[in-house]
């Protein structure tokens, strides 16, 4: 495929207009280990920098991750190994360049946040202390407070924020890129719930954003994200003219604690690390059943697991199978472990002395708005990185515990990318830029949420077929096109942050589906039934979705594994 400068739809949320302003160099949108890094670094640049957050700024996904930051940080470990071990997880469809850039960089990088007050849990030696998980033939996985490496990084970045004094805002939902006359970035709108210095919808008028909001685990009945991953930064991505690419490689986290069939919103996730320190997945008669599966057992990849668990289910008509972990006794479940016990104990469950029960849950998205590898969009002006962009790392399958290293080093990348060409000033934001009548998306009822997230677990989660995904679709379309005739059997939705999260969320899932259904093979975590084999032939390529002008969407194919370029750069004139 080949690429142009992306002209924006014209599509807006239906919102008020913009009742105040600030003005910044850089709005960096979400306050997760991606956003506060890049922030950080934008702000020792000198660049004037806001940081804009859905709720408060440790309220993200960064702050829920439990295994650790991957790194060749250990003796005898190399880029080059981390390297292979992400190309095989990835499925064929990692973009070599991007990888290498994330290994060789993520060692400085994970010493800079050490650096920057994060505190990593000790070896006897007192190096790093060093853990195994699914896809990983070494111990290069850093963790903090046993299973609290996010709470621990978040603690860190969110102190250095409020250290160097930069000037946030809490508790705001960002809307839409606004754009000056002659298209170029010039700022977010935003939605600020709740009293303080700005309240209701406002604007940050900046030539550069950074889209770092986090993922989109909400579109699904049961997921390990917190409630507000509605997949805000891809909406909002799409409705500015952005590509996104790889939405249908969903990562669906093999052992989440079980909660009941009928049990909805953010699950309790037990790490894979409990799996890298030996303990096995069993079904209830206690038959170890990966072995024979894949090479590394417990600790192949979390497709892999994931799979080989629905098909025991499957097989036993079962809802759910059992980690057991009864040999790690009490003192290491308590020092290793400490927050997965007490969230086992709250459910009345001891692993102590029994087997945990889990089944997969939506955990990661491995696609996202597509990105170069300084994060720069299809969007001039527009920058993503963590879990909303697709850098092209990840391929089909994330590897355990990349997640947090992409979200520091192309966090790194985008900054210096921003300080080294810092975009022209735009000019104010045009007339297309605020939410008028004539660009009004309809809205989404809040109502509907549970209805999208039911179709998306039932048509699209772990086992898809394309029946389940064309099922899946129609259903969609039937809430979009209900809101968009003002369908007297539907309730429209009225502007405000559950309707605007609730629009998100059905254009993302409809996103998905779309590339699920185009996909016509089994790669990764993207597991079609009716097509059970991988197919190199027509799929060893990505798929990428942008909104036509009138509303459709548009799939196309990269012509190999690497994403063709984004819009070029815009310099000062």
């Amino acid at each position: 495929m080949t690429t142009h400068r992306a002209k924006g739809p014209g599509i807006r949320l239906a919102a008020p207009a913009p009742g105040w302003a600030i003005t910044a160099d850089v709005v960096v949108v979400g306050s997760g280990v991606a956003g506060l890094t890049c922030a950080l670094r934008c702000a020792a640049a000198g660049l004037s920098t806001v940081v804009v957050t859905k709720a408060r700024l440790d309220d993200g996904s960064t702050r829920w991750a439990q295994g650790g930051i991957a790194a060749a940080l250990g003796e005898g470990d190399t880029p080059e190994q981390h390297l292979d071990d992400t190309l095989v997880a990835g499925a064929g469809l990692c973009d070599e360049e991007a990888v290498r850039a994330l290994v060789t960089e993520g060692p400085g990088a994970v010493h800079r946040l050490i650096a920057a007050g994060a505190r990593f849990d000790a070896s006897a030696e007192g190096g790093i202390a060093l853990t195994r998980e699914g896809g990983h033939h070494r111990r290069r996985i850093a963790h903090a407070g046993g299973d609290a490496t996010g709470a621990e990084i978040s603690r860190a970045l969110v102190g250095a924020v409020r250290d160097a004094g930069l000037r946030t805002v809490e508790n705001a939902l960002v809307l839409d890129l606004l754009t000056d006359a002659g298209g170029r970035t010039a700022g977010v709108s935003l939605h600020v719930m709740g009293e303080g210095r700005h309240d209701g919808v406002g604007a940050v008028h900046a030539p550069a954003v950074v889209l770092a909001t986090g993922g989109m685990g909400q579109i699904f009945s049961a997921t390990t994200n917190p409630a507000v991953s509605t997949g805000d930064g891809v909406a909002l991505a799409l409705r500015a003219g952005a590509e996104v690419s790889d939405l249908e490689f969903v990562q669906f986290h093999p052992t989440v604690l079980f909660l009941g069939a009928d049990s909805e919103g953010q699950q309790p996730l037990v790490s894979e690390a409990v799996r890298g320190e030996g303990a096995h997945l069993v079904d209830a008669a206690g038959v170890r059943f990966m072995a024979g599966q894949h090479e590394l057992a417990e600790l192949a990849p979390r497709d892999i697991v994931a799979k080989a668990i629905m098909r025991r289910m499957r097989e036993q008509g079962a809802d759910h199978m059992y980690l057991d972990a009864r040999h790690f006794g009490a003192a290491m479940w308590e020092q290793r472990f400490p927050t997965i016990l007490a969230a086992c104990r709250a459910h009345g469950i001891d692993p102590v002395t029994e087997p945990v029960p889990v089944a997969p849950a939506a955990h990661y998205a491995s696609g996202g708005v597509r990105t170069d590898l300084h994060g720069r969009t299809t969007v001039p002006g527009l920058w993503a990185c963590g879990e909303v962009a697709c850098t092209g790392v990840h391929g089909a399958n994330r590897l355990a515990s990349n997640s947090l290293l992409e979200g520091l080093v192309f966090a790194e990348r985008i900054a210096a990318d921003i300080a080294a060409h810092p975009p022209a000033p735009a000019g104010a934001p045009g007339p297309e830029s605020e939410s008028g009548p004539a660009a009004a998306l309809p809205l989404i009822a809040p109502e509907a949420r549970a209805d999208i997230q039911r179709i998306m677990s039932h048509g699209a989660g772990v086992l898809r077929s394309a029946e389940s995904l064309r099922d899946a679709a129609e259903a969609l379309a039937r809430i979009d096109r209900a809101a968009a005739e003002g369908d007297g059997r539907v309730k429209a939705g009225e502007p405000g942050v559950d309707s605007w999260e609730t629009t998100n969320l059905l254009r993302v899932a409809q996103v998905l589906a779309a590339a699920a259904l185009e996909r016509e093979e089994t790669r990764g975590c993207h597991w079609r039934e009716d097509r059970p084999d991988r197919d190199d032939t027509a799929f060893h390529r990505h798929l990428v979705v942008r909104v036509a002008p009138d509303r459709s969407l548009v799939v196309t194919r990269t012509d190999g594994t690497a994403f063709p370029p984004t819009a070029p750069r815009e310099h000062q004139p």
